[in-house]
């Protein structure tokens, strides 16, 4: 499989979202079922003032992540992902969703929340480092950053472990591992900041034999 050297551009989703409307299979897969429930489960605290979510895509997820959040904003590159997310979130209130390519747009706010769902390694390393410096210049003391991602063979810039480890290395002087998941399938990282309660937390750490693609 050849992989991609640098950042994924937006008309590469375009093209997957024309060929397929959900092209992840985010809305029946039983492997994003499970992924979302571990996702919400390893929050660490039941509701947050406000949220970001980058790479929304169609709005599962998203959708599920609102009763979670005073706020959310929700965003994505492709539009006719944002299109879907739309219709399935229409009913949703506290929710926005912008159409954005980070880490070069970044939305106007802070927030206590920021999610990234099997996003990061879409991007190349340079663009994880200024990934790394948005969500800490607009993230709260106190406040939580998760990580999910594919740990299997892809072709994209990064693989799910260098894309979440290369996060981590970036966001080190500011951001704790909290805890951290491993399926056979996926892992999923939680950092928090410091800065309110005075201390970086021991990591807790969660391996799961069971693979749940």
């Amino acid at each position: 499989m050849t992989r991609h050297t640098t950042t994924l551009p937006p008309d590469y989703f375009d093209a997957r979202y024309a060929a397929d409307p959900d092209p992840w299979n985010f809305a029946a897969s039983p492997y994003e079922r499970d992924k979302y429930a571990a996702t919400l489960a390893a929050l660490p605290r039941p509701h947050y003032a406000a949220g970001l979510e980058i790479g929304c895509s169609i709005g599962v997820l998203t959708a599920a992540l609102v009763p979670r959040c005073d706020t959310l904003v929700a965003l994505d590159v492709a539009e006719a992902a944002l299109d879907q997310a739309r219709a399935r979130c229409r009913d949703l209130p506290h929710l926005r969703l912008l159409k954005a390519q980070v880490p070069g747009e970044w939305p106007e706010g802070t927030f206590d929340l920021i999610l990234l769902s099997e996003v990061v390694y879409y991007l190349d390393a340079a663009d994880v480092a200024r990934l790394a410096a948005r969500v800490r210049g607009s993230l709260v003391p106190g406040g939580d950053v998760v990580l999910v991602h594919w740990t299997g063979e892809t072709h994209y810039p990064l693989s799910g472990d260098e894309a979440a480890d290369l996060f981590i290395r970036e966001t080190g002087r500011h951001l704790a591992v909290d805890r951290q998941v491993r399926t056979g399938a996926y892992r999923l990282d939680v950092l928090r900041d410091g800065r309110s309660y005075g201390g970086r937390p021991e990591p807790q750490f969660d391996r799961r034999d069971s693979d749940t693609a």
